[in-house]
């Protein structure tokens, strides 16, 4: 994939055209019932799994005329028996997933004749999503996705672009400095990897496509809050201050069909000072193939290492960002969701299958091995752990009924180790060995295109 623009907005068919306005309505309800017994982290021995159904609903409008385009998706994210049925507001203030999850506008600055070149300008509220999504995508298996508020100039002729975008956080209208209070309402964070929202994010893109991919190179600044830590009640309290820290990485991707076989490979080094104020010196290293055994089966196999650990006041633990970790490590989501899983960094081996037997079925069946990339540190009276974190197996099956309606549905299980659930790890007592997950997933999304 080069580059996707937002997903939802049904916009792949209108062009910039001189006298022609197009519009675009599409609407979205996607259902999701899960089973969680150990999903995120191993349960304790004797918890209960969970059942829920959660409910994304989407309305989004596009409109096209002479140079400029209009985007705008309304989004309500909700679980089953949430809300009382007998009130019209939510039980919990910080459970109302009633948001604008995209409203932008992009205009075309060049001349319409130019027809190999093109210099746009697209700002509001966005999606960022650049290659295979794993540092920049719009985490759309999330029911609330992600989505950020930014200006991004794009300049494209013929197989080549350059993107260069920004952002700048504010908690709301001040008279006077820019604290930027990064700590997010209700259980979402602000980035993958668990962290607080950006005070404020740049960053240059530049590829070129290839006969059958693309290769690129990303460089992004993302800054964060100081804060000083007092105590209040005998509990720390974070006070956030105006100066921040700066966080770089930069690094290439490469991704390539040679009739039968995909290559796909990515390098990025993450430098500078992270959240905390440490020094920063961290890698992600990515390689992977896939072969097309027939016309209908395929098998590849990869691996992907993220640096952890530290010495000093120098961090090595690499962050993926704003990306979609679970398109990469494990479908149950142990790693880069929202939790550190203790920044050991992670090895991740894998095995991937796809097999689309026709139009309407698509099934895969992944196998992962996770180790730790740094040493478990464990006290000095205790034996040393095994960088071992267990071993995951997923299937999946995708049923397409018409181009509107899909079923998707799988299950995934997983052997932990005593590694995984180590204080310095997941850090969980008494835990169960074995792991579930399973969810039956209904999306229905109808369009319409107006001229």
């Amino acid at each position: 994939m080069f580059l996707n623009g937002a997903s939802s907005l049904l916009l792949g068919a209108c062009c910039y055209q001189p006298c022609h306005a197009q519009l675009a309505i599409s609407a979205q309800l996607r259902t999701r019932t899960e089973l969680r017994d150990g999903q995120g982290a191993p349960l304790p021995s004797g918890a209960t799994p969970a059942i829920f159904t959660s409910q994304r609903t989407r309305l989004s409008a596009g409109f096209t005329t002479y140079r400029i385009q209009f985007g705008l998706t309304l989004q309500d994210v909700r679980v089953w028996g949430q809300d009382a049925s007998t009130i019209n507001r939510t039980t919990t203030a910080n459970n109302n997933g009633l948001m604008l999850h995209e409203a932008w506008a992009e205009i075309l600055l060049t001349d319409t004749t130019l027809k190999d070149q093109s210099l746009k300008l697209k700002i509001g509220r966005q999606e960022l999503l650049y290659d295979d999504s794993r540092l920049l995508g719009n985490l759309d298996w999330a029911q609330q996705a992600r989505r950020h508020d930014a200006a991004v100039l794009k300049y494209e002729r013929k197989n080549w672009m350059l993107h260069a975008g920004g952002a700048f956080n504010q908690n709301k209208e001040n008279a006077s400095n820019t604290i930027y209070d990064p700590t997010p309402a209700g259980n979402y964070t602000g980035n993958t990897n668990g962290g607080n929202s950006y005070k404020s994010l740049e960053f240059l893109y530049a590829g070129k496509k290839l006969a059958a991919g693309n290769v690129s190179f990303l460089f992004l600044a993302d800054q964060f809050s100081r804060y000083h830590t007092d105590s209040v009640n005998n509990a720390p309290v974070k006070t956030w201050e105006g100066p921040t820290y700066n966080r770089m990485t930069s690094g290439l991707y490469f991704n390539n069909a040679f009739q039968r076989l995909t290559l796909t490979a990515a390098a990025y080094y993450q430098f500078g000072k992270n959240a905390d104020g440490r020094n920063l010196s961290a890698t992600l290293l990515s390689g992977a193939f896939q072969y097309a055994l027939t016309s209908t089966f395929s098998a590849g196999a990869g691996v992907d290492y993220t640096s952890g650990g530290g010495s000093g006041n120098t961090s090595h633990a690499f962050d993926p960002l704003y990306g979609t970790p679970h398109k990469f490590w494990g479908n149950m989501d142990y790693f880069y969701v929202a939790s550190g899983f203790g920044n050991r960094g992670l090895q991740d081996y894998y095995v991937k299958t796809k097999w689309k037997p026709n139009t309407k079925w698509l099934v895969m069946a992944d196998a992962h091995e996770f180790l730790s990339a740094t040493a478990i540190p464990v006290a000095e009276t205790k034996p040393a752990l095994s960088r071992q974190l267990g071993t995951e197996a997923d299937l999946t099956a995708v049923f397409t009924l018409t181009p509107m309606i899909s079923f998707e549905g799988g299950y995934s299980h997983y052997w932990s180790t005593n590694s995984l659930t180590a204080a310095s790890v997941k850090n969980i007592l008494n835990a169960k060995s074995n792991s579930n997950w399973a969810y039956l997933m209904i999306n229905i999304r109808p369009s319409f295109l107006f001229k």
